[in-house]
């Protein structure tokens, strides 16, 4: 009769899961400025499970780390980073140009964006260099690495790099963005600033079906540090700085919070996921 029991009871639970609206909130671009780190810091008072991609070849990785140091309830990827976009703001990769000469300009600095990454015809083993670095670095700092995922999408654009990725997910046993059935929602990134919340409310509106969904977010303070920061891709946004704090508003709003209770969907992280696939 227990048997049974148990029985009728597992079943009865896979059906309720199934039945689940879920998203995932990763917050990109952390350690890429101290702006940025901030508004991430604002974010996590309101007690949202989050996700955080680290840029951890850029300048401001080592507050971001600290932040994360204080929230290890905070799922912790690698931004896997191979593009360096704000003029008068680039950064390169961690091993420096001599070592992956293929993957920078003259000056030893990412290019901006995919196309001029790809047209410098970088090596296959160059790229893995790199990425096992930036990798590499994360660990050191003794968080808790639980996924990967890629800036700009350049990481994953080519299937040979594709391949690398998924290598070294495999290697270090990480997760990789994308990779368990998430389906991406429309973000708020290019929606004027003050449309923002309305943008997002109606996005999470029209979830109507179970399922794991993805929200990739990209939020900053209106701070000075990156208002100075120009995108040299022509369709980044004119007014950055703006436009990342409109981010924030609308993740931290109530109307956020109000249709989130009322479309009955559970926030979760990538360690939720993770845990949650290794139990099944």
């Amino acid at each position: 009769m227990k048997k049974y029991l148990f029985i009728v009871i597992f079943v009865f639970s896979i059906i309720i899961n199934a039945q689940n609206k879920q998203l995932i909130i990763r917050c990109d671009d952390i350690g890429m400025s101290h702006a940025v780190n901030m508004a991430f810091k604002e974010l996590l008072k309101t007690g949202y499970p989050l996700s955080a991609s680290v840029m951890f070849n850029c300048a401001w990785y080592q507050e971001g780390v600290d932040i994360l140091k204080e929230h290890p309830e905070v799922s912790v990827g690698v931004h896997l980073t191979l593009n360096a976009e704000w003029k008068n703001y680039r950064w390169g990769p961690i091993t420096g140009k001599s070592v992956v000469p293929s993957l920078t300009d003259d000056e030893g600095y990412f290019f901006p964006s995919r196309a001029k990454f790809h047209a410098n015809n970088p090596k296959t083993e160059e790229v893995e260099i790199e990425l096992r670095a930036q990798i590499e670095r994360a660990f050191r700092t003794g968080l808790k690495i639980d996924y990967l995922d890629y800036h700009m999408g350049t990481a994953v654009e080519k299937p040979e790099h594709r391949a690398i990725v998924e290598k070294l997910a495999k290697e270090y046993n990480l997760g990789i963005s994308r990779y368990f059935g998430e389906e991406d929602i429309n973000n708020i990134y290019d929606d004027p600033v003050n449309n923002k919340t309305d943008s997002l409310v109606a996005i999470i509106n029209d979830i109507n079906k179970p399922g794991i969904f993805l929200l990739v977010t990209h939020i900053g303070l209106n701070h000075p540090e990156l208002a100075a920061m120009e995108d040299l891709n022509p369709w980044g946004p004119k007014n950055m700085s703006e436009s990342r704090e409109g981010e924030l508003k609308a993740l931290s709003s109530k109307e956020f919070k109000d249709i989130l209770q009322k479309k009955n969907i559970e926030l979760i992280n990538y360690s939720n996921l993770i845990k949650l696939n290794k139990t099944e």
